[in-house]
């Protein structure tokens, strides 16, 4: 199994370009579903996820194929309606399949995604709303099974702003009978990118970027082409790279607007942000300021660049507080970085970062994406050598990173490990 060898203390300083939003691009593959024909949606990294996605649309009878950064997929010999298990477990977004599959075919057979129950659980949103829309729905051995003639527009208020939830929805609404009103719904890039390619293959969306959503029904769409967004979390993760290297980097094919939240706590912090029509700089001289972060729905600060903000905050000159109100449970990564000497007290969904003018290098381990990603950027930081394992987690969410590191100064390297 790969691991990651740093040596860190090392002035990251170049120029970087921003991936495809993964994010992004996993509904838009979903979305393809709804239509016959032949799709290609560029600027779409080749991740873990992207291809896992991939096998299942092509389980479905659907052809996936990659030229460098262009994804193609065609839908004209689409024929099941099952998403199994074996795929599901491996990435919690296959449920987008969910709501374009009951559109499409009037029946879906999907396996819940791992660690997810029958209850006040995210999934239950996307049941709901679907329930909302006309659809029976029962759990069978681990699967929903969901049927209906044919979905009928209806009124429906989600109770969290879910983006999974926001998304199916919405899928599953444009070629529903009549309006569909979707309220407190999510407003991040992804889904308002969702409901542009929707529109773009005719669907009939109002609303793109707000929190209601209006969707009139339609008979059938047409397929595409279009252009993914940048990974605004990407963009992020190399940005709080930036500042823990007390660096000098630009980052290119970004949508500044998109990364406000972390720009403007980076400027907080003490250090130089600048930007431009798709490009951000960033530069560090001074001493890193202690700088509070709570987790939000877009607009806020993003739960995705929780683990990256505490990893840099264990630098900072004081204390600073960092609470998740979106995942209560997502510090695993805190035991990891106090192994390279960060000084974190936990106290409910609130990490207490008292910052350390040095980290020590260590032996660590990721547990999911973005945990991956602060360990990564604390050991680019620390002294000494870090090596960090299971680092397949990465890979899903983060396109050749130790090869974007490298480029601008980074002492990172791919190697053959064990656990």
């Amino acid at each position: 199994m790969d691991k990651f060898v740093i040596k860190g203390g090392n002035r990251l300083k170049g120029t970087i370009r921003i991936s495809g939003a993964k994010n992004a691009a996993l509904p838009l593959m979903a979305a393809a579903i709804l239509a016959d024909g032949s799709f290609k949606i560029n600027n779409v990294p080749a991740l873990t996820d992207v291809r896992t996605m991939g096998k299942l649309l092509q389980i479905l009878g659907g052809e996936v194929s990659f030229e460098n950064d262009t994804l193609h997929i065609n839908t004209q010999k689409l024929s099941s309606f099952e998403a199994p298990y074996e795929l599901v477990k491996t990435m919690r977004a296959s449920i987008y399949v969910l709501g374009p599959l009951l559109a499409k075919f009037g029946k879906a057979r999907v396996s819940l995604p791992g660690g997810c129950a029958w209850g006040p659980r995210p999934v239950n949103l996307h049941l709901e709303g679907l329930k909302a829309l006309g659809a029976k729905i029962t759990l069978e051995e681990g699967y929903i099974i969901a049927n209906v003639p044919r979905l009928k527009g209806g009124k429906i208020a989600l109770d969290f702003p879910s983006v999974g939830a926001t998304g199916n929805l919405l899928m599953a609404a444009v070629l529903a009978k009549g309006e569909t009103v979707i309220k407190n719904a999510a407003r991040e890039p992804d889904i308002a990118f969702l409901a542009e390619f929707l529109n773009g293959m005719g669907a009939k969306i109002e609303g793109v970027g707000e929190s209601v959503l209006k969707i009139q029904g339609v008979d059938n769409l047409t397929s595409c082409s279009f252009n993914n967004i940048p990974d605004r979390i990407e963009a992020g993760t190399f940005l709080i790279a930036g500042a823990i290297s007390e660096g000098d980097i630009t980052l290119t094919n970004c949508q500044p607007n998109h990364c406000d939240s972390v720009i403007d706590r980076l400027t907080l912090a003490g250090c130089t942000v600048e930007t431009a029509n798709d490009s951000i700089s960033i530069r560090r001289e001074d001493d890193l300021q202690p700088v509070d972060v709570t987790t939000g729905v877009y607009p806020g600060y993003p739960t995705d660049l929780q683990a990256q903000w505490i990893a840099l905050m264990s630098l900072a000159k004081g204390v600073s507080r960092i609470t998740d109100h979106i995942y209560h449970d997502r510090f695993t990564h805190v035991a990891e970085l106090m192994r390279l000497g960060a000084d974190i007290r936990m106290k409910e969904n609130t990490a207490i970062v008292k910052g350390s003018a040095r980290l020590k290098g260590a032996q660590v381990m990721s547990t999911d994406i973005r945990a991956s990603a602060s360990l990564i950027l604390a050991g680019l930081a620390a002294e000494g050598r870090t090596d960090v394992s299971r680092i397949y987690h990465i890979d899903r969410g983060y396109y050749k990173i130790e090869e974007k590191l490298r480029s601008i100064g980074g002492d990172i390297e791919r190697r053959a490990g064990t656990l």
